[in-house]
């Protein structure tokens, strides 16, 4: 018999927080292009998946290089691929929303999805691969009056996929590997990084794009939460 869940780990950029699509929209319009922010948030479900080859245990998340691939694959998903196009959005991105970037928005049903976790008794936290702003975004928000601890790699020292940050957190909710779930966006980071450190992990996949994967799947935030508590 499975050991009852105690803990709920949450990823923050594309799990409790949304990219602003429609900031990326607006842009793109200045430049003549016309998009809905419902196309750039399908576009970039899609290119979670592509970049998610680039992210091998070594590899950073927060890296300019990754992040350069992210985009331009958002960017090729919505059929741009003028060179002049994509280093002028690539630019506008680099310098928008400071320090904390596009990563601002919360997903519609991140309180219904802590409250879920924490009625049912469950210690709920973060862990991020963030800039050392994710604390502020989330208190900004409301999301961390939800929260009984948030980490972040830039600020403990250590990224997803490296089991030791899920161990901090592990550590922090005062439970075992088997007692705590995982809910994140990025197959290699999220699902392996948790596994590697005794833990399940739910994937979150609101676009439909991943396919068959060896984890629970999810559509939405409340889905992944129902989903680890029947697991």
């Amino acid at each position: 018999m499975k050991p009852l869940i105690r803990a709920l780990f949450f990823d923050a950029g594309n799990t409790l927080l949304r990219i602003n699509y429609a900031a990326i929209a607006e842009q793109l319009a200045l430049r003549g292009i016309r998009k809905s922010h419902e196309a750039v948030a399908q576009a970039e479900y899609r290119a979670r998946v592509r970049l998610d080859p680039h992210l091998a245990p070594g590899s950073s998340t927060e890296s300019r290089s990754v992040a350069g691939y992210y985009f331009r694959y958002v960017l090729e998903e919505l059929g741009i691929t003028d060179p002049e196009t994509v280093q002028a959005v690539a630019e506008w991105r680099k310098e928008y929303n400071p320090p904390v970037g596009l990563w601002h928005v919360p997903d519609p049903e991140a309180e219904t999805a802590l409250r879920l976790a924490r009625d049912t008794g469950c210690v709920a936290g973060v862990i991020s691969n963030s800039n050392g702003s994710v604390r502020s975004i989330l208190e900004e928000t409301g999301l961390a009056a939800h929260l009984q601890f948030i980490l972040d790699s830039a600020v403990v020292g250590i990224e997803k996929p490296d089991p030791r940050i899920f161990l901090m957190g592990l550590a922090e909710a005062r439970v075992a590997p088997g007692e705590a779930v995982y809910i994140g966006d990025l197959y290699s980071v999220d699902v392996l990084g948790a596994r590697a450190a005794g833990m399940e992990a739910v994937l979150l996949d609101p676009g439909g794009v991943w396919g068959a994967r060896d984890c629970p799947v999810a559509r939405s935030l409340a889905g992944a939460v129902r989903l680890a508590l029947a697991r």
